[in-house]
Parts: structure tokens; sequence; C-alpha cells
């Protein structure tokens, strides 16, 4: 398993909201030494690049979830605008192939504060059939073991995964390599419109690195509550 120490905060809370005074008043009620956050498409879209500039000034590693997959010149400029923003994570799809993840990486500043840069190897919405239907005819777990070692052999930090595939690619891949993980519920939440999903303790004990987690957080009558309470159940089985 990845180096605990160097990991820092484990949970990064899903910002999905509509609009950045939404967010913002999330991320008030959260404690960026405890957590990370992610802005995904749909926020970014409306809020733009000065809403990761807040979050950043106030202290937040951001996790910029938009998932670039281009052809290889436009995902590397995409990358490095993203570094520009001092983001924490930002992250592209592995299905763009060897030329486009080695240009991405190779955009990205090599003096230490570059971002971790993270590969999407199968949408953990889809299951073996729906995957079936797009071309990848073996599967979820064998399509993401595929991808996921192209990423490493690319010079990605670590990919995006199911946590129920976390286990093949700790085994396959290593202690340093990434895993990133959605779909994660406490064993008291719904799977919402998540089809591979594990508790957090779960999820820990596979070997995932991050746990990325939205309405069990954000939907709480107190979030930071909430997180304390999936951290206290992470450092268990730590």
């Amino acid at each position: 398993m990845t180096d605990n120490n160097r990991l820092g905060p484990r949970i990064v809370v899903a910002l999905d909201y509509a609009n950045a005074d939404q967010a913002l008043v999330l991320a008030d009620r959260l404690d960026p030494d405890a957590c990370r956050v992610k802005v995904g498409k749909e926020l970014f879209t409306r809020a733009g690049p000065n809403l990761v500039r807040r979050l950043v000034e106030q202290g937040f590693g951001v996790f910029l979830d938009l998932k670039f997959h281009d052809i290889p010149n436009t995902v590397a400029a995409a990358c490095k605008a993203a570094a520009d923003l001092g983001v924490w994570m930002v992250n592209i799809h592995t299905s763009g192939g060897r030329r486009m993840m080695e240009a991405a990486r190779e955009a990205l500043p090599a003096d230490g504060n570059s971002p971790l840069l993270i590969g999407v190897t199968v949408l953990t919405s889809l299951d073996d059939r729906e995957l079936q239907e797009v071309g990848f005819r073996d599967g979820a777990v064998n399509s993401v073991r595929r991808l996921a070692s192209l990423a490493n052999d690319c010079g990605l930090d670590g990919v995006v995964c199911s946590p129920q595939e976390v286990s093949v690619l700790r085994g396959n891949l290593g202690g340093d390599f990434l895993l990133v993980t959605p779909g994660i519920r406490p064993a008291a939440s719904g799977a919402d419109d998540q089809r591979r999903v594990m508790t957090p303790a779960e999820a820990v004990s596979a070997g995932s690195s991050y746990l990325v987690i939205g309405r069990p957080i954000t939907r709480a009558e107190s979030p930071l509550q909430a997180l304390r309470g999936i951290q206290e159940e992470i450092d268990a089985v730590l």
C-alpha cells in the first residue's frame, strides 16, 4: 500500500453543486486539513477558474475532475492550465492513448509543484453489459487492469478506478501507484447512481489511496461531523 504519511488527507469531498455559492458554503463547513475537494464538470463550467482559485486560497487541495480526452496537444495544454491554477490533482482519460498521456505528463512542471496526474479507466457508473455496448468486450476488471497498466507505463501517478478493482491493481502495480476511488458509500448510505461501490473501510483495506465521497458528506446535517465519522472508520483499519 502507498505510504500513509505521504498521502495526507485521504478523503476527497465531491463538490457536485450547480453554482459557486453552494460549493463555497459547503467548503466553509469543512476543514482543509481533514480533506481535499473535487470540482467537476458542471461546477467548473458554471463557476470557472475563479472558484478553483478561491478554494486553493482557502487551503484546500483541489482535484480538478474534468477528465480531459482530446488530441495530445490539446490535453497537454489543458493540463498545463490546470497546473497554473494551483490544483492538487488533475485527470485525463486513459482511453485517449499513449501519446495523449505522455504529452500530458510532459506538459506538467518538473519542479515538485506539479499536480498529480491521474488516469480515468472505466467509469464506475458502467456495468459489464454497458461496457460491451461501447466495445469493451473483456469486462470491467480486465479493462481497468489493461488501462491502468498503460497509464503506469506512460508515467501517470495513478488512476481512478472502482474500489472493487483496487486489490487487483494494487497487486499488479505496487504500492506507489495511486488509486483514486469514487463509488464510496458508508454502510448506511444508498448506492445512488454508482454501480460498483464499497464502504470506506473496505476500500482502504483493499489498497485505495484516496476516497472520493459526495452525498454522504455534502447532504449530511453536519458535513464536518460526517467527514470525521468516515475518517474514524478509515483510521480503524489503517
